[in-house]
């Protein structure tokens, strides 16, 4: 069966129809739902976390995420679609998470795209949960290729270079734990609740005066004097371990050591990120006002924001960073990524599979 997209330039202001995505996600613990078409307008958007769910547990459990995906993706959909006022003779096309993610997960949320798009005889993109990240601040505003890459989450710390949709280089990744991973874990181990980054950020705010805190709590940036650009996130958790087991804490002390923590890890992305823009103006000079994208769950902090603003400016660089409520998973990427791939005219048969695991140097 071969659809042929409407194509529609992203940014035109003229009165062609608009191009109009259903997204799905549901590649964790966030059920998530969006109605956008290619002029930006978010016409629903929809989130519903499993947060209390997996809370008790302290980190997500994959059976538990799948079921309450399968219990409330129809309702999502339902309530997405009715939001956006357009029937699904409306949509153009059905995009959906198809990997990489928890598997249980995955599935829920490619099948009810697929049965969407079947029934509808509508185009059905599949969307790797990566890309749609790093696409995301082009639903913002027209970002364009090529551009630098910082992808930072739970379960990934990646730095890339992204030439066009489906064309992604990858330039560093993290040898052990994600930026994520060790936020949560070390957010773990001062006793704070799932999830933990969020809560270390809200304990380091606590601390009135950073320079004591990292006199307190010395941290160096890992790998500091390596030319590589690559990054490992174990010796600052094993660090951050032995400080808390080296003492009694108190109120003032954890937030001490939360700031101090949360200080070198926006110093060691800042870090490695203004190692990866002067390679990029060594490799493409020719690119004016080149653009630094921060994206994934990690890029709401707001002192690592901090961080690589200071960053890029020194490099020449612009820093794009999506809006608080796209950075963590949502159906708004999912669909905006749908909306990249129909213009790009990658339209996925519906005998693709869900992939637990699917880097972006395999999307070519």
């Amino acid at each position: 069966m071969h659809m042929t997209p409407k194509l529609h330039l992203v940014g035109n202001n003229d009165t062609t129809e608009a191009m109009n995505i259903l997204g799905i996600e549901t590649s964790c613990d966030e059920t998530g739902v969006a109605v956008i078409n290619d002029r930006r307008e978010v016409l629903a958007h929809l989130v519903l976390s499993q947060i209390k769910d997996h809370q008790v547990f302290g980190g997500v459990v994959p059976e538990i995420a799948a079921r309450a995906h399968l219990d409330h993706i129809d309702t999502l959909i339902a309530a997405a679609m009715k939001e956006s006022g357009l029937a699904f003779s409306d949509l153009d096309g059905v995009a959906a998470t198809c990997g990489p993610g928890l598997i249980g997960g995955v599935m829920v949320g490619m099948m009810a795209g697929k049965a969407i798009a079947l029934a509808h005889n509508k185009p059905f993109l599949a969307v790797n949960h990566l890309e749609a990240h790093a696409l995301t601040p082009r639903l913002i505003t027209d970002i364009p290729f090529p551009y630098l890459v910082l992808l930072v989450s739970g379960g990934h710390t990646q730095i890339l270079v992204a030439e066009d949709i489906g064309v992604y280089h990858l330039w560093a990744s993290t040898r052990d734990d994600a930026v994520g991973e060790c936020f949560d874990k070390c957010a773990k181990m001062m006793g704070l609740p799932y999830p933990g980054g969020p809560h270390l950020e809200q304990l380091a705010a606590q601390c009135p005066d950073l320079a004591a805190a990292k006199a307190r709590y010395p941290l160096a940036i890992p790998m500091q004097h390596s030319k590589e650009i690559a990054f490992s996130f174990s010796g600052l958790k094993t660090a951050v371990r032995n400080m808390i087991m080296g003492e009694e804490h108190t109120d003032a002390t954890r937030a001490m050591l939360a700031a101090s923590l949360q200080a070198v890890l926006a110093d060691t992305l800042a870090f490695r990120a203004g190692q990866a823009m002067a390679k990029f103006k060594q490799l493409y000079p020719q690119k004016q006002a080149p653009a630094l994208i921060v994206c994934g769950g990690v890029s709401a902090n707001q002192s690592i924001r901090a961080a690589l603003h200071a960053a890029a400016q020194k490099n020449g660089f612009h820093l794009s960073a999506p809006p608080m409520e796209y950075c963590t998973d949502n159906g708004a990427m999912i669909a905006w990524a749908g909306v990249e791939l129909l213009q790009a005219g990658r339209i996925a048969p519906l005998t693709v599979k869900a992939r637990p695991r699917w880097p972006l140097e395999e999307l070519k």
